[in-house]
C-alpha cells in the first residue's frame, strides 16, 4: 500500500522501516529543539502524511529514548487520525524531559517511531446491564487507565 507523504525539510530523508521485521518507522527531528528540565516541549517531525482510511498512525517513544535522552511521550504515545493532512498538519513528538538538565533534541535525530494499525468504528448499544460477573483486578487484567 503507498501512503502519501510530504517532507518539510527536502534535506531529511524520508522515513524508511530499517529491518525487514520492523513494523515501527524512525521519526526524526526537523529542527534543533531544547526541552527544559521537567518540561514538555513539541518536537516538529517533518512530515505531513495522509493516513490511509480505515487506519490510524501511531507515533510512540522509541524505546532507547528514555534511556539515552531523558525524554519520553508524556500522555504515552500520539494517534495521527486519517483527516490529520492538511497543508499545516505536521506531526509533531511531544516529549516530556524527565531528567534535571535541559535535553537538546538535534534536527534529523530519531525521536519517535510511527506505527500503521488498522482501526474499525463501532456503534454503541447501550444497555442496563452486561451480563458477564465482574473479574476485579488492577494492571494488565484490570480497567484502570
Amino acid at each position: 500500500m503507498n501512503v502519501k507523504i510530504k517532507r518539510i525539510d527536502k534535506s531529511l530523508p524520508l522515513p524508511v522501516y530499517e529491518t525487514d521485521g520492523s513494523v515501527g518507522f524512525d521519526i526524526l527531528a526537523r529542527i534543533d529543539t531544547v526541552i527544559p528540565s521537567k518540561g514538555i516541549e513539541m518536537v516538529p517531525s517533518n512530515l505531513i502524511v495522509e493516513v490511509p482510511k480505515g487506519y490510524m498512525l501511531v507515533v510512540a517513544s522509541r524505546s532507547s529514548t528514555p534511556r539515552k535522552k531523558g525524554l519520553m511521550p508524556p500522555h504515552g504515545f500520539g494517534i495521527i487520525d486519517h483527516d490529520y493532512c492538511g497543508p499545516e498538519d505536521e506531526i509533531s513528538v511531544l516529549v516530556y524531559n524527565f531528567t534535571d538538565a535541559d535535553v537538546l533534541v538535534s534536527k534529523g535525530e530519531k525521536i519517535a517511531q510511527g506505527v500503521f494499525v488498522k482501526i474499525d468504528k463501532f456503534e454503541w448499544e447501550e444497555v442496563d446491564e452486561i451480563a458477564r460477573e465482574s473479574r476485579g483486578g488492577f494492571g494488565s487484567t484490570g480497567g484502570y487507565v
